[in-house]
């Protein structure tokens, strides 16, 4: 194929790195089904002639594609596209990870990083929970299907609302759960902002991301039925392991 106008050597000239972006043009193919499940992945050779760059280039692109569990490396035989499927997050009314990854939703789980309660939370999460002078419990969470990590997420509630809800999330590993065992049956979407950005290291390292990965990332407000402010989340998704599917039609009760 011929190499277009696409970037000759580890970065662009827009500072965006050219393993990223020949990451990102194959996991389109792959993921929209150019290249099917079970084919075998172009050579090392092939794809710098392809992209016109150097193969540790290619080298990087591909171990990109293999952490997010699409392609894999076969001694002796080359690297093969695995069967794959990329994660579907509905976000609606009642937006519920288990609930909205269907079938796949009984494989995901949650772990608790961290929690704490802070006295002088920041202004803007005060302001979303109408916290007056409340402390605001916060929660650092992991959340993962079949045991691949596809969101790093921190939570926000009022802490004077929520006793004892650490103690309720840690062996469930579900916020819904946590909330149910504290008295709260059920809480609805507000508001919901999505924007784009690189991981930072941290992120990449908790959701097992090479450097330089995509996340998608979601601000959310979650309400009680009678429009109380409960639960202000930040989610941070890998992009390459989730969609997200904004429903404008209220859901079911």
């Amino acid at each position: 194929m011929g190499t277009g106008s696409r970037p000759t050597g580890s970065r662009s000239t827009s500072g965006y790195s050219a393993w990223r972006m020949i990451a990102d043009e194959l996991r389109g193919e792959i993921v929209g089904g150019t290249v099917p499940p079970g084919s075998k992945l172009a050579s090392e050779t092939e794809l710098a002639q392809r992209f016109d760059v150097h193969r540790h280039t290619v080298r990087q692109a591909v171990a990109a594609l293999a952490a997010d569990h699409l392609v894999v490396a076969r001694r002796g035989s080359g690297t093969f596209v695995a069967e794959h499927t990329v994660l579907v997050h509905r976000i609606g009314l009642r937006t519920r990870l288990t609930d909205s990854l269907g079938p796949r939703g009984a494989a995901a789980s949650g772990r608790l990083l961290e929690s704490a309660v802070e006295t002088a939370p920041p202004a803007d999460i005060a302001e979303r929970l109408r916290l007056a002078d409340r402390p605001a419990l916060r929660l650092e969470l992991v959340r993962s299907v079949d045991g691949l990590p596809i969101a790093r997420g921190t939570a926000w509630l009022d802490a004077e609302r929520v006793p004892g809800l650490v103690e309720h999330y840690g062996p469930e590993g579900s916020m819904t759960a946590a909330l149910r065992a504290v008295g709260i049956q059920d809480y609805l979407r507000d508001s919901t902002m999505i924007s784009g950005r690189a991981a930072t290291a941290a992120e990449a390292a908790e959701l097992e991301l090479p450097a330089g990965s995509m996340v998608l990332v979601v601000r959310a407000l979650n309400t009680l039925p009678e429009g109380s402010p409960l639960l202000y989340n930040v989610t941070r998704f890998a992009a390459a392991r989730v969609e997200l599917d904004v429903q404008h039609s209220i859901d079911a009760p």
